[in-house]
């Protein structure tokens, strides 16, 4: 991801910080640059404005995991496959075992 990407992340992250996309997508261009305390940050930031957005959630869990933090992924992914599943998305939850059994 190019600096000027990031960059535009980070003004749509300033301009809308109540919303939950905005942080998603900062903390998703973060973990594509392998910065994950940043990415963390943002992340966190995404599941704290909404506890039930299970992408965000499943991100976080690959930040933590690429922070080395392998037991807050492993607690992250689990709640993000519980929301999957309660949202209907099995597709998502199959993912989010891959990634469990990689951890």
């Amino acid at each position: 991801m190019s600096d000027a990407r990031l960059e535009q992340f980070k003004q749509m992250a300033a301009e809308f910080p109540d919303a939950p996309m905005a942080q998603f997508s900062l903390g998703k261009a973060y973990l594509e640059r392998r910065q994950y305390a940043e990415a963390v940050k943002s992340l966190e930031e995404a599941v704290r404005l909404d506890a039930d957005y299970a992408a965000a959630l499943v991100s976080l869990g690959d930040a933590y995991a690429g922070a080395g933090q392998v037991d807050k992924a492993r607690e992250v992914l689990a709640r993000a496959k519980a929301r999957a599943l309660a949202q209907n998305h099995q597709g998502l939850a199959e993912e989010i075992d891959e990634r469990l059994a990689d951890l």
